[in-house]
């Protein structure tokens, strides 16, 4: 199985909603606390866990990068039980559920990203998690579960991914005449210059649908 262009989009809008946030987030929430009394106190505090979280983050990353699955799986658990409220955290849990599914072990996969739904966290992440998790209940063959995740309201930017998802878990049901109306419809909102475009009409035409013809200049 190979989900690579949805991992890059993915991938696109974590850096996306990296460079426009990043660990600034602490900062908004100690200039919002600014007017009350004590303020000093939360922001040292404040600036003291997300350094912490920080640091415990990039155990993390060291730890993926070596492949130990061990140190990896200890540090993620770590950022949700003492920094869960932190974007560490949810890039703690990404990372981590990509390396377990990388390891064939799609219970710890699952639960990284499970937790990241029930926690409502930022809605760009949120959809990279349901994105992600759909494709794991896809490869087990749990389509309407798979259904389910992807019929939450959703950023906008993400609808061409999820009516892809959604084309995939028609087809792998044999349902091919949904199937197809599901990847004409992401075709017709993905960017022709995406390359996410070349891959969608190849499954469109997989199932014997027709891109729609190019307008003339």
């Amino acid at each position: 199985m190979a989900y690579d262009l949805e991992e890059q989009e993915q991938i696109d809008q974590i850096k996306a909603f990296w460079a426009k946030y990043g660990n600034l987030i602490s900062w908004v929430l100690i200039i919002a606390l600014a007017g009350y009394a004590g303020w000093t106190y939360w922001n040292n505090m404040q600036n003291n866990r997300s350094s912490h979280a920080a640091d415990l983050y990039t155990t993390m990353e060291t730890a993926v990068q070596a492949k130990d699955t061990a140190k990896a799986r200890n540090a993620a658990e770590d950022l949700r039980k003492d920094f869960g409220s932190t974007v560490y955290a949810q890039f703690g849990a990404l990372a981590s559920a990509k390396m377990a599914q990388d390891a064939g072990d799609t219970k710890t996969a699952k639960a990284q990203l499970q937790w990241m739904i029930d926690n409502k966290f930022n809605g760009e992440f949120v959809a990279i998690a349901r994105l992600h998790l759909s494709a794991i209940l896809v490869d087990e063959k749990a389509y309407d579960d798979a259904m389910k995740l992807l019929a939450a309201d959703m950023p906008a930017k993400f609808q061409p991914l999820v009516l892809d998802r959604k084309g995939d878990i028609l087809a792998a049901q044999n349902k091919l005449d949904e199937a197809r109306a599901m990847y004409k419809s992401a075709l017709e909102k993905t960017d022709e210059k995406s390359p996410a475009h070349g891959f969608i009409q190849l499954k469109l035409e997989s199932v014997g649908g027709q891109a729609p013809a190019k307008s003339a200049a």
